[in-house]
């Protein structure tokens, strides 16, 4: 198997007592470190982005190689570097302050031929909303015109719409981008909390409804401590995660579930056992400081 994700990874700061600890991370690229770490060593897992070439970026680069993502699809850039952000939390939940005006990944789709020979033979092709709303100029429309191709030879398409407001000019626009890209896409993989809050919705069904109508044959909605509900070719499974006393810091809570739930859809399990595995991993990774936690997925783990 191969999966591919496409967007950018960040020089991520997080608490450390009174310290910052400095890693690497961002939602698809979290998704495939999770990936390497649960899937069988003979899956590739390929990362898509642009970074500079600068000393930062060079770091970058040699931490996704030593995680076992694949940089094959990573392009160099002389005219820009990579982006910053900082975590704060407050019980257990994070907040983000972000620099990433001068990121490279905001070009990553300039070329569609590179971007068909990325996704040529994937099992799977992985995006979020984050993807799609820092992209410049015709990026969201150059990388729309590769998932369709792709999807058309047969591909599936996996979007999470992982919503960040601050990314996108306004709200309908975002809504607009948000749905068009659901559209293309297999398999929508959404966080009821942002979807209530930037769509309205009622419930988690609803948010499942919408999807569905945007195009999309299979959607999954995660609620926090709540159930899980999914609808795939009109069948409906809910799941209720194992509850948690506390949460130590959420972050990559939605990108580990992503991660062990595309793990099991390629291993051929059926729903309830994909959300399964997403909520246990998901539940470790809360107890864990950071969006990368070896303690939470080791090599080899599931």
């Amino acid at each position: 198997m191969r999966l591919v994700f496409v967007g950018e990874c960040m020089v991520e700061l997080a608490p450390a007592g009174e310290m910052l600890r400095r890693s690497f991370a961002g939602d698809t690229f979290n998704m495939a470190w999770y990936v390497r770490r649960l899937c069988p060593s003979d899956w590739a897992v390929d990362y898509v982005t642009a970074i500079g070439s600068d000393p930062i970026s060079d770091e970058m680069a040699e931490f996704m190689a030593s995680a076992g993502v694949g940089t094959a699809h990573v392009q160099r850039r002389d005219d820009r570097t990579v982006g910053l952000y900082l975590i704060s939390l407050a019980n257990g939940e994070r907040s983000f302050s972000y620099w990433r005006g001068q990121s490279a990944a905001r070009l990553l789709a300039e070329d569609r031929v590179r971007l068909d020979r990325a996704f040529a033979g994937a099992d799977i092709v992985c995006v979020s909303g984050i993807t799609v709303a820092i992209l410049e100029g015709d990026g969201r429309d150059v990388l729309a015109a590769a998932l369709r191709a792709y999807r058309e030879a047969g591909g599936h398409v996996v979007f999470d719409p992982n919503i960040r407001t601050r990314l996108w000019s306004d709200a309908a626009e975002m809504r607009a981008s948000l749905t068009r890209f659901a559209g293309l896409s297999d398999t929508v993989l959404a966080s009821f909390e942002d979807e209530a809050t930037h769509f309205g919705d009622a419930d988690p069904q609803t948010t499942v409804a919408r999807y569905l109508a945007s195009g999309a044959s299979c959607v999954v909605v995660k609620d926090g401590a709540n159930p899980i509900h999914a609808v795939e070719t009109g069948q409906e499974t809910v799941v209720r995660p194992e509850p948690l006393d506390t949460v130590t810091d959420s972050t990559a809570a939605g990108d580990s579930f992503n991660a062990a739930y595309l793990v099991r859809l390629l291993a051929g399990d059926d729903m309830a056992a994909r959300l399964e595995a997403g909520a246990a991993v998901s539940r470790r990774v809360i107890q864990q400081r950071g969006a990368l936690s070896e303690k939470a997925a080791p090599v080899g783990g599931a």
